[in-house]
């Protein structure tokens, strides 16, 4: 697993993705994103967009973020958000924001929920359009300090693999409830 910078390629994926998961697509553009890849099956599994608001001061913010379902719990959002704060850093800009419906998931990577009234203002204009079109749960999100990630998230990020949807549970076979399939005629022996 791995995350890269999206290429012109990666836009209708993107596209489909933050249609289908109620994502923000303001502006879009693809090179603003970045990927988080399977590197076994080369499987797009989740993004993320570095959206820079030029101005007096520029101010950046992580938007989009997404994480394909049978990917989540498995370290690949955090990875998506680490990269896109390496970027902002890249930039030289000390603070980096957010607008979420999800401020708890951002805190554990050193995020702080903040008032409306000290967002920049390009971002009070963002917030009350995210409020009134997707949720009115959505609020300001600054990392001014240093970003954090659990151990645990690395490690599962290093082994994510796709949930297929058994939960970990391993199949039945034939073989579990007695039944040596070579040796059976039809799939109900009734003993007649």
């Amino acid at each position: 697993m791995y995350v890269r910078d999206a290429k012109n390629r990666d836009e209708v994926w993107l596209l489909d993705q933050i249609e289908s998961m109620g994502l923000d697509d303001e502006a879009f553009r693809s090179r603003d994103y970045v990927i988080a890849v399977d590197e076994d099956t080369n499987t797009r599994v989740g993004f993320g967009r570095l959206r820079i608001h030029t101005g007096d001061p520029d101010v950046c913010e992580l938007t989009g973020i997404g994480v394909l379902a049978e990917w989540r719990e498995q370290g690949v959002g955090a990875h998506v958000v680490e990269r896109l704060v390496v970027k902002a850093r890249d930039e030289e800009f000390e603070a980096v924001y957010s607008l979420t419906d999800e401020p708890t998931y951002l805190a554990q990577f050193g995020f702080e929920t903040i008032e409306q009234s000290v967002l920049p203002d390009v971002l009070k204009r963002r917030l009350e359009i995210k409020q009134n079109t997707i949720s009115d749960d959505v609020v300001g999100c600054k990392l001014s300090g240093e970003f954090k990630i659990s151990e645990r998230a690395r490690e599962r990020f290093k082994n994510a693999r796709a949930d297929d949807g058994t939960g970990g549970e391993p199949t039945a076979t034939a073989e579990d409830f007695g039944i040596d399939p070579e040796e059976a005629t039809y799939k109900y022996n009734t003993g007649r």
